[in-house]
């Protein structure tokens, strides 16, 4: 157990951590939907509201100029998280889902052509399906399925054959949000490169648990979200290479994108402008801000060790519970577990666990495909982050087993 790692001093920054549900502490074990925010960013959005708004970009009065510099160095924090090469390779959107269709509808437009192929994991979010099944549709291209092994992992062997000179787009998840799995990025970019195809990864679950280095990892692409980043929701986060983004196509039209407009002849900005048309998401920038502050505070090795910590000991209780099976048991797994528990409907267990202060996630997941692998249609899933204890743990399987009798008492658990 980590020594040096205060969570009783981090759980205080947390509002929402000290609030009851059900009159029962209120346990949150649910970060992979969405993280809690510290209240340092709570402070900075109402802080901007209050004091500092003004739209950023455009005038040159006080408070203009201001809320200008304070959004601009956000874009220069990210590209410091991420150690991209640029910052003009930092663009804002209102989510991840956003960011993998924008390179999905405007890489398609550079490199797609009829019979060309894309390849994604049976892992995915429908998040970086849809996108590519409506582009290769579109295009007449094909999209391929990297298949998974029983444990959770990426058959690589698989993905090799997969890959061909027809092969154009390779886009991957980092962490699955069902499994946990973390997938061998590097490698697959080297082998992805290797045959001409661009590699676009979605950093949604992995961003937040994992130290980034887009230039380490060789993507072209990587896309997460700041709502999953202890920030505020509707606003995501995607790198791209800044070779990829001055040629690729705009995805929107409309303020701030252009250049020079007249009727016969529009002209458009640099990246990162040329994709973030419309008025920004200001205040939510500035909350992201105050986030990748605060988690650099901490230090994100120390956020890692702990969660590997209460990822082991979660994983040690859960497998003594009869009849429950964990889903993705990778040895390069992030602190996310799935499971059923035979002779149970994942709902009902959702709801008791609830009436008990216990939050955790419940349905497909958003991932269809994974489950249906595992002739699954639903699963429970518990996701922790840094300000969860070993103590809540102790709840969560104590709530469990009270769920599990009461559903059925004639079964000792």
């Amino acid at each position: 157990m980590n020594q040096e790692f205060n969570v009783w001093k981090i759980r205080q920054d947390f509002p929402m951590l000290r609030q009851l549900m059900h009159g029962r502490p209120f346990v949150y074990l649910d970060s992979a939907a969405t993280a809690q925010k510290p209240q340092i960013v709570i402070n900075t959005i109402s802080d901007f509201y209050t004091t500092c708004y003004a739209t950023v970009n455009r005038s040159v009065y006080d408070f203009a100029s201001k809320a200008s510099a304070h959004y601009n160095i956000v874009r220069q924090k990210v590209k410091r998280f991420l150690n991209a090469a640029y910052v003009e390779e930092i663009i804002f959107t209102k989510s991840t889902t956003e960011s993998l269709n924008l390179v999905a509808h405007c890489l398609s437009k550079l490199c797609l052509q009829p019979g060309d192929e894309v390849l994604i994991s049976e892992m995915e979010h429908h998040s970086n399906i849809v996108p590519w099944y409506m582009c290769c549709r579109e295009k007449g291209a094909y999209l391929k399925v990297i298949p998974v092994n029983e444990s959770g992992e990426l058959i690589f062997e698989e993905f090799q054959k997969l890959l061909s000179d027809k092969t154009k787009i390779v886009s991957i998840v980092h962490m699955s949000n069902v499994l946990g799995t973390v997938n061998p990025i590097a490698e697959i970019v080297k082998e992805a490169h290797a045959k001409g195809a661009k590699v676009v990864v979605d950093g949604a679950q992995s961003a937040p648990h994992m130290l980034i280095d887009v230039q380490n990892l060789g993507v072209d692409f990587y896309a997460f979200s700041a709502h999953k980043m202890y920030g505020p929701t509707g606003l995501g986060i995607l790198y791209g290479k800044r070779s990829l983004l001055e040629i690729m196509p705009p995805y929107q039209g409309g303020g701030d994108m252009v250049d020079e407009v007249a009727f016969d002849k529009i002209t458009y900005q640099e990246p990162p402008l040329k994709f973030e048309a419309g008025t920004p998401m200001i205040a939510e920038v500035m909350g992201l801000g105050a986030a990748l502050d605060y988690i650099e505070a901490i230090d994100q090795k120390l956020i890692a060790t702990w969660e590997k910590d209460l990822l082991e000991y979660t994983t040690q209780r859960l497998v003594q519970i009869k009849g429950l099976k964990i889903i993705g048991i990778s040895q390069q797994k992030g602190p996310i577990l799935s499971f059923s528990i035979v002779g149970f409907h994942p709902l009902d267990l959702a709801t008791l666990l609830g009436l008990r202060g216990i939050a955790i996630r419940t349905g497909h997941l958003c991932a269809q495909p994974i489950l249906k692998r595992y002739h699954l249609s639903s699963l429970l899933r518990i996701s922790l982050a840094f300000y969860n204890t070993f103590e809540e743990i102790d709840l969560f399987i104590h709530a469990l087993k009270e769920a599990l009798l009461l559903l059925k008492p004639e079964i000792s658990y």
